[in-house]
C-alpha cells in the first residue's frame, strides 16, 4: 500500500470516529428540546464524554508505546458510535450520561495509536500530519448536518441511524491493518523516525505545551456546546441558525488544520502556533460581544485561529517526547477535545445564573494564556528520518519499547 493511500484511509478513518466527538455537541439542542434539560445538565453531558476520555486517553498512549495494537483503531470506532447511537434512547439522565460516556472511551481508544501510525505513515511531515488531522476536522464538521438529518426528522428516537459512520470507519481502516500485518510478519523494520535515542526528551518544553493546549481545548469545547444555543439568541433565528453556527465553528477548523501545516513547513511551529493564538484572542471577543450576522464570521476566524495549532501541537509534542511518542499523541491530541469539557459545566452553571453572553465573555483570556504559554517555547529538533521503502510506508512496529 503507498503511502498516500494509506494516510488517505486513514483521514478517512479519522474522520468517521470525530464524527462522535462533534455529534455530542451537536446533540445539546435536541436534548434541551426534547428532554427540557438545563444548560448545566447538557454540559454534564458533554462532561461525561470528555472526562472518561481525556482520563483514558493517555493511558492508551502508555498501552501503544508499549505495544502496537492497531485493532484499536476499528474498535474505537464502533464503540464511539455505538455509545452515541443508545444516547438517544436512553430512558434517564443517567443512562444518557453513561452511554456518551461509552462514546468517549472509544474515542480515547483510537486516536493514540491512530496518532502513532499517522506519524510513521506521513514520515514526519507537518503538511502530511495536518491532512490527517483534516479528517477529524471533516468529521466535527459533518457531525452537526448528520445529527440534524437525522434527529430533526424523526426526534432523538432515530439516534440509532447514527451508527453508520462508524461501521464505515471500521471498514476503511481494515485495509492499512492488513498491510501492517504483512510487514510484521515480513519482519520489517518501522519506517520513518528514528529510535529513541536520536533526540533527548524536553519535560518541561512538553508541560507545557500541554497547559496550552488545554486553555485552548477549554475554548473550543465550550464554544462547541454553546455557539448554537448562543447563535439563536444573537441572531434571532431558530434551529437552522444553530446548526450553521456549529457547522461554520467546525469548517473553519478543516481551514485551519491544513494552512497550519503548510505555514508550518515555512515559517516553523512555534512561530506559528505563537501567532496564530494571538489571532484567535480577537475573533473569541468578537464571537461573543458582536451581535447579528457578524457572529458566523467571528465563528470561522475563531475556528481557523484554534486549529491552525491543532497537528503541529501534536508532532510538537511527540518530538519534546520522542521515546513516548503515543503517550504524547494522547495527552495533546485527546485534550484539545476533552478536557475542555471539564469547563463546561461551570460555563453552564454561570450562564443559568446570569446570561450565556456573560458566561462565554471568559473564554477569551485563555488563547491570550495559550500565546504566554508558547511564548517562550523552543523549536524542538525534529528527529532523524529513516529512508523507507517505496511500496508501504505504515509499519505497526512500535516506536519505543
Amino acid at each position: 500500500m503507498s503511502k498516500n493511500r494509506a494516510l488517505l484511509l486513514l483521514s478517512a478513518g479519522h474522520a468517521c470516529v470525530d464524527v462522535y466527538q462533534g455529534a455530542v455537541a451537536a446533540l445539546v439542542p435536541f436534548f434541551v428540546a426534547e428532554r427540557a434539560y438545563t444548560y448545566a445538565a447538557v454540559s454534564g453531558i458533554v462532561l461525561a464524554a470528555s472526562l472518561l476520555s481525556s482520563v483514558a486517553q493517555p493511558l492508551f498512549g502508555v498501552l501503544t508505546d508499549r505495544h502496537a495494537m492497531p485493532w484499536l483503531l476499528p474498535a474505537g470506532t464502533v464503540l464511539g458510535g455505538l455509545g452515541i447511537a443508545l444516547s438517544g434512547l436512553a430512558g434517564s439522565y443517567p443512562l444518557t450520561l453513561a452511554f456518551v460516556a461509552v462514546s468517549g472511551l472509544g474515542v480515547a481508544a483510537y486516536h493514540p495509536e491512530s496518532a502513532r501510525v499517522a506519524r510513521l505513515a506521513s514520515d514526519g511531515s507537518h503538511t502530511a500530519m495536518g491532512w490527517f488531522s483534516l479528517g477529524g476536522n471533516v468529521g466535527f464538521a459533518l457531525a452537526p448536518v448528520l445529527v440534524a438529518a437525522v434527529v430533526s426528522t424523526g426526534g432523538l428516537r432515530l439516534s440509532p441511524l447514527l451508527v453508520l459512520p462508524a461501521l464505515a470507519g471500521s471498514v476503511l481502516c481494515l485495509p492499512v491493518l492488513r498491510g501492517l500485518e504483512r510487514r510484521r510478519a515480513g519482519g520489517s523494520a518501522a519506517a520513518g523516525v528514528a529510535g529513541p535515542a536520536a533526540v533527548a526528551e524536553d519535560r518541561a518544553s512538553f508541560l507545557r505545551l500541554t497547559l496550552a493546549v488545554v486553555c485552548r481545548s477549554v475554548v473550543f469545547v465550550g464554544l462547541s456546546t454553546f455557539v448554537s444555543l448562543y447563535a439563536r439568541q444573537r441572531t434571532g433565528g431558530g434551529t437552522a441558525a444553530g446548526t450553521a453556527a456549529l457547522l461554520v465553528l467546525y469548517l473553519g477548523g478543516a481551514v485551519g488544520t491544513v494552512l497550519g501545516g503548510r505555514l508550518a513547513d515555512r515559517w516553523g511551529r512555534v512561530a506559528v502556533v505563537r501567532r496564530s493564538y494571538l489571532v484567535t484572542v480577537a475573533a473569541v471577543a468578537g464571537l461573543v460581544l458582536v451581535p447579528g450576522p457578524a457572529l458566523y464570521l467571528f465563528t470561522a476566524l475563531t475556528s481557523a485561529g484554534l486549529y491552525v495549532p491543532f497537528s503541529l501541537q501534536v508532532t510538537l509534542a511527540q518530538d519534546y517526547l520522542p521515546t513516548r511518542v503515543g503517550t504524547a499523541g494522547g495527552i495533546t491530541l485527546g485534550l484539545t477535545v476533552s478536557v475542555g469539557g471539564l469547563a463546561s459545566p461551570l460555563i453552564g452553571r454561570l450562564a443559568d445564573a446570569t446570561s450565556l453572553q456573560t458566561a462565554l465573555t471568559p473564554l477569551i483570556a485563555m488563547p491570550a494564556l495559550s500565546w504566554l504559554l508558547f511564548r517562550t517555547l523552543p523549536e524542538p529538533p525534529t528527529p532523524a528520518r529513516s529512508p523507507s521503502p517505496a511500496p508501504v510506508e505504515v509499519s505497526s512496529t512500535p516506536l519505543s519499547k
